[in-house]
């Protein structure tokens, strides 16, 4: 204690991220399209704060004690955060993750110091599936399963940490939030928090071609349709304990390429640096705007950086094999 002020580690710094607005989207509009900067938790991304929450509270219930070593299979995030977390709470981490995941994520994971697997992509449903393997892998050896997708402390994180910033910064203003849906947390823990403080907050969710929560919020069932996307760490194909019970207002399929456009418009023309499911929230709230009209105050996230994905939706080469174009007009999106 110093001069009567108070230090904390790195963990304790996880959330409080900024809430910046979006210039030209908020322009193109008129609506302020703000967005919370997630890529500033010390582990990169929004995951920072599930991995915390399932951590401590683990440690609550007796679950977890100093030297035990974490599981879980994961897109990449969630295994960065919990390895971060983990380093600064006396855990190891092994982490389960695809191999078609991006080359970045891996390499980092391993320069952590966690111990990677990688297993071929294989649907939930397939006992080789990375989080089907993460369980099994768990009861052999006595590790602590974190379990993000069917463990509901990822979204109380959202709850008491997301939702509750989200009101504060926008002085309870807020009148809509959109997100995606990787295992749920995120969506689900903001939208019960707000909603609680006003329900005529409008829930998004923003969903890329392949997954199942658009059929499943708009329709009832899980068809995924036609179509694939390759943003990494969202496209959910089964419901959650996490997203279950949450009660969501719209929800739209995003293209990859509108999602493609935006984010290589912010690189360009507002400095921001960021991955492609960051772009899909962005054009789910597009839609809203522009269906609802002016005036709202809409919400989302900028889930992490640009920096973990060069080698695929920041390279060229990568980009025209696959048949994207980094250089629409972000006009182009509203079919101008």
């Amino acid at each position: 204690m110093m001069n009567g002020r108070r230090y904390f580690g790195i963990a304790q710094h996880i959330g409080r991220t900024p809430l910046v607005r979006l210039r030209r989207l908020s322009e193109l509009t008129g609506c302020e399209i703000l967005a919370k900067v997630e890529f500033m938790n010390p582990g990169g991304s929004v995951k920072d704060r599930t991995a915390y929450s399932i951590i401590t509270e683990a440690e609550a219930a007796g679950k977890l004690k100093p030297g035990d070593t974490i599981i879980e299979g994961t897109a990449g995030n969630t295994g960065i955060g919990l390895t971060m977390v983990g380093l600064s709470r006396g855990y190891s981490t092994v982490i389960v993750i695809a191999e078609t995941q991006s080359i970045e994520k891996i390499q980092l994971l391993q320069t952590l110091g966690a111990r990677v697997i990688t297993v071929p992509e294989k649907p939930y449903s397939d006992p080789g599936n990375y989080n089907r393997q993460a369980e099994r892998l768990a009861q052999e050896h006595g590790w602590f399963w974190a379990n993000q997708f069917d463990n509901v402390d990822n979204r109380l994180a959202h709850y008491k940490t997301t939702g509750p910033e989200i009101w504060e910064q926008t002085s309870g203003e807020v009148t809509a939030f959109v997100s995606a849906v990787g295992s749920g947390g995120t969506l689900a823990g903001t939208t019960s928090f707000l909603k609680e403080r006003n329900g005529k907050i409008v829930s998004v969710c923003a969903d890329p071609y392949g997954a199942a929560m658009w059929s499943w919020f708009k329709q009832g069932n899980l068809e995924t349709k036609d179509g694939d996307s390759y943003a990494e760490g969202i496209g959910l194909t089964r419901v959650t304990k996490n997203v279950a019970d949450v009660s969501i207002d719209e929800a739209y399929r995003i293209e990859d390429q509108t999602a493609l456009t935006i984010i290589h418009h912010l690189l360009r023309e507002e400095g921001l640096f960021v991955g492609l499911s960051s772009g899909i929230n962005l054009a789910g709230a597009v839609r809203l705007a522009r269906e609802r009209g002016s005036g709202q105050i809409i919400t989302t996230l900028l889930c992490d950086s640009g920096i973990r994905y060069m080698s695929k939706i920041f390279n060229r080469e990568w980009l025209k094999e696959h048949h994207l174009n980094p250089d629409l007009p972000l006009e182009s999106i509203f079919g101008q």
